[in-house]
C-alpha cells in the first residue's frame, strides 16, 4: 500500500503539457501589463555621469559643503558616527581619508583629515607618530615648512627610530634655513645608512648654504659698521663747520640728512677719508623752470669752478646764449627769513655754507642761477617770499 504523502509520478507527456501551459500563462500575464515607457533610469547620454554620483560607484569624495544624497549622507553617518565607532575606528576612518586626499594631491584636505584623526586621542604612540608624519608630508607639499618640521619632530618624539619622519624633518629644516637642525638630522640618517644619497646631497647643499649665509652676514655687518663710521665722521664734520639746518634735529636724525629729490636720494652728504664734505646739490634755472643736479659736489670747489663745469657745454634751453659763467649771478634762499642772498662766486662751497644766513634743507644745497642784469633776474629778486615758520 502506497503512502498517502507520496506524490504520483507524472509522465513525460504530462510534463510537456504542463510546461506549455506555464509558458502560455506567462505570456498572458506580460501582455496584460500596462504598456508604459520607463522614465526613472539614468539618461542615455549621461549615464556615466549619473553613475559616478552613486555612492557605490563614485571615485571622487564629496567636497566640503557639497550637498550629499540621502544614501551618501547615511553612509557618512555610519562611518563617522561616534556612537557606532570606537575612537580607534574613527581615527582610522579619517586616516584613510587623508591617504585618499594625498593620493589625489588634495593636501589641505589631507591636513584636515589627519588633524581630525589625531583629535580622537588614540594613545598608541606608534599610530600617532604615523599620523603626525603623514600630516607633516601634507604640510610639506603645501610649503608650510614650519608646520611640517614641527609635525615631523613630534613624530620623532613618539617614535625616535622613525626614518621617514627624520627625513621629512631634515627637508623642512633645510627649507627654513635651520642649517644646524637639518645637518643634525642628516647626520643621524647617515649614521644608520652612510651611503644614503639623498641625505648626503642635502647635507652638502645645506652646509654650502650655511657657509654662504654666514659669509654674507659678516659682509653685511662689516658694511653696516662702515656705514655707521661714515655717518659718525660726517656728523662730526658738520658739527665742526657749524652747518645750519632748517630741521633742528638733522644731526641726530639720519632721515633728515637724506635728500628727497629723486636724482639725489641715494647721495646723502658724506665726509671722505680726508674729512672733506661732498654735498648733493640742485641748481635751479627760474627763467626756464628747470634744474641741474650734482650728486657729490665737493666743498673744496669754488662756485666759479662749478659754473665753468656746468656750462662747459651750452645750456640747451638757452637760445639767446646768456648762460656764460662770467655773465651769471648765483643766489641761495633763506626760507626762514623769506630772503635771497647773492653768492660770491669766488668763494668755496664750504665758505658759502658757513654763512650765517645759509640753511640746508632736506640735506641738499640749493642755488639759483640767472643771467646778470636781465628782466628774469629782476623778476626773481622781486618775488614775494613768505618767511618759513617752523613749529
Amino acid at each position: 500500500m502506497e503512502s498517502a504523502c507520496k506524490k504520483p509520478k507524472i509522465s513525460d507527456e504530462e510534463r510537456l503539457e504542463l510546461a506549455a501551459k506555464l509558458d502560455k500563462d506567462l505570456d498572458q500575464f506580460i501582455n496584460s501589463l500596462e504598456k508604459r515607457r520607463y522614465t526613472e533610469g539614468w539618461p542615455e547620454d549621461r549615464w556615466e555621469e549619473e553613475m559616478a554620483k552613486h555612492p557605490f560607484f563614485t571615485r571622487k569624495a564629496p567636497e566640503p559643503g557639497e550637498a550629499l544624497s540621502p544614501l551618501m549622507e547615511g553612509l557618512q553617518q555610519l562611518k563617522y558616527d561616534p556612537e557606532e565607532n570606537t575612537a580607534q575606528e574613527l581615527a582610522e576612518a579619517y586616516k584613510d581619508d587623508g591617504k585618499f586626499y594625498m593620493q589625489h594631491k588634495k593636501f589641505r584636505l589631507a591636513v584636515l583629515s589627519y588633524t581630525e584623526a589625531l583629535s580622537f586621542g588614540v594613545t598608541d604612540s606608534e599610530y600617532r607618530a604615523v599620523l603626525y608624519n603623514n600630516r607633516s608630508a601634507a604640510n610639506f607639499f603645501l610649503k608650510n615648512y614650519r608646520s611640517s618640521m614641527l609635525d615631523a619632530q613630534k613624530a620623532l618624539e613618539l617614535k625616535p627610530d622613525y626614518d621617514k619622519a627624520r627625513w621629512r624633518a631634515a627637508q623642512s629644516a633645510g627649507q627654513l634655513d635651520k642649517f644646524d637642525v637639518c645637518i643634525e638630522h642628516c647626520d643621524e640618517i647617515l649614521r644608520k645608512d652612510p651611503t644614503n644619497a639623498q641625505a648626503l646631497e642635502l647635507r652638502k647643499n645645506t652646509l654650502a648654504k650655511k657657509t654662504t649665509k654666514e659669509r654674507d652676514a659678516r659682509k653685511m655687518a662689516q658694511q653696516e659698521r662702515r656705514k655707521q663710521e661714515q655717518l659718525e665722521r660726517t656728523i662730526d664734520a658738520l658739527k665742526k663747520r657749524a652747518v645750519q639746518f632748517e630741521e633742528s634735529d638733522a644731526l641726530t636724525n639720519e632721515k633728515r640728512l637724506k635728500p628727497r629729490l629723486a636724482p639725489l636720494e641715494d647721495f646723502m652728504v658724506k665726509a671722505d677719508g680726508n674729512g672733506v664734505l661732498h654735498w648733493p646739490t640742485v641748481f635751479c634755472y627760474p627763467q626756464f623752470l628747470s634744474t641741474d643736479f650734482q650728486q657729490q659736489l665737493s666743498e673744496e670747489c669754488t662756485m666759479e669752478d662749478v659754473l665753468i663745469n656746468l656750462f662747459e657745454q651750452p645750456l640747451e634751453l638757452d637760445k639767446e646764449g646768456e648762460y656764460v659763467p662770467h655773465k651769471l649771478n648765483v643766489y641761495y634762499e633763506n626760507r626762514l627769513a623769506g630772503k635771497v642772498h647773492k653768492v660770491d662766486v669766488k668763494k668755496a662751497i664750504k665758505e658759502i655754507v658757513r654763512e650765517k644766513t645759509f640753511y640746508v634743507y632736506d640735506g641738499t644745497l640749493a642755488f639759483f642761477i640767472l643771467p646778470k642784469d636781465t628782466k628774469h633776474e629782476t623778476e626773481f629778486l622781486n618775488q614775494t617770499r613768505v618767511p618759513l615758520r617752523l613749529k
